[in-house]
C-alpha cells in the first residue's frame, strides 16, 4: 500500500514551538484523557463505529449502534445478519447500503483470516473493506496502538485556524501535525482538535469568547465581531 511521499520537517522557530506547546498544554490540562464519543465495548464494535461515521454524526451512529450491537456485536453475528438484515438499523445513517455491504464483508475477513479478531496493524486495517487512512487511524490511536492524528473536516479545520498547518489535503495536514505536536500529546491530539472543533472552533461562527486557546490563535482576529 502506497504511502503518501514524506514531506520535509517543518522547522519551528523557538517562539513559534513554545505556542504550540503551550496550545496543547492547555489542551491537557482541560481534558487530560479524551476520548471518541463513539460507544463501543470492544475493538470490533469501534471498527464498526468508526465505519459508520464516515459522512454522519457520532449521535446518530451511536443511536444506531445503541440498538445493533444488542443483536450483533461480534462478526460472528453481524455475518449471520447480512446486509439486508443490517441495513434497517442503520439505514438513517448516510451512505448505509455501501456501509452495510462493507461492514457484513470486513466482518467475513475477520472470520476468516484474524480468528474473528481486529488486527490492530494498519496495513490489514487498511485492507478491509470501507476501512481508509483515517478510519484505520482513529482504531488504532484509540486503542493506544499508534499514535495517529486522524484528519476530518473538523480537524482539519482547527489546524488551519491555528496555525498548525497549511496543508491543502487531509494526508498533508496530518504530516504536519505529527511534525510538531509534542510527542506526549500524540496519542490525544486527534481528540483535542476534533472536540474542539466540534464544540468551540466551529464552522461559521467560533466561539472565540470560549476558546482556551484564543490568545495563541493567529485567525482570532478575522472573526471578532462577526
Amino acid at each position: 500500500m502506497k504511502r503518501p511521499a514524506k514531506p520535509k520537517r517543518r522547522r519551528l522557530s523557538p517562539a513559534e514551538r513554545a505556542r504550540v506547546a503551550e496550545i496543547f498544554r492547555r489542551f491537557e490540562v482541560a481534558s487530560p484523557d479524551p476520548r471518541t464519543e463513539l460507544e463501543y465495548r470492544t475493538p470490533f464494535m469501534l471498527l464498526v463505529a468508526v465505519v459508520l461515521s464516515a459522512q454522519a454524526t457520532d449521535k446518530s451512529v451511536n443511536k444506531a449502534t445503541e440498538k445493533l450491537y444488542a443483536v450483533a456485536d461480534t462478526p460472528q453475528a453481524m455475518l449471520a445478519l447480512g446486509e439486508a438484515g443490517l441495513i434497517p438499523y442503520i439505514a438513517a445513517i448516510g451512505l448505509f447500503r455501501t456501509k452495510a455491504k462493507n461492514v457484513v464483508a470486513l466482518s467475513r475477513i475477520l472470520l476468516a483470516q484474524y480468528g474473528g479478531e481486529v488486527p490492530l496493524r494498519r496495513e490489514a486495517l487498511q485492507a478491509l473493506p470501507g476501512v481508509g487512512r483515517k478510519t484505520a487511524s482513529v482504531v488504532l490511536n484509540e486503542l493506544n496502538v499508534e499514535p495517529a492524528i486522524a484528519v476530518d473536516t473538523h480537524v482539519f479545520r482547527v489546524a488551519h485556524r491555528l496555525g498548525l498547518s497549511k496543508g491543502k489535503t487531509p494526508d498533508e495536514v496530518e504530516r504536519d501535525l505529527m511534525a510538531i505536536v509534542p510527542d506526549a500529546g500524540k496519542t490525544r491530539a486527534h481528540h483535542w482538535l476534533i472536540l474542539h472543533g466540534r464544540y468551540v472552533c466551529i464552522a461559521r461562527k467560533p466561539k472565540c469568547a470560549e476558546c482556551l486557546v484564543a490568545d495563541l490563535c493567529p485567525s482570532r482576529e478575522l472573526f471578532l465581531g462577526a
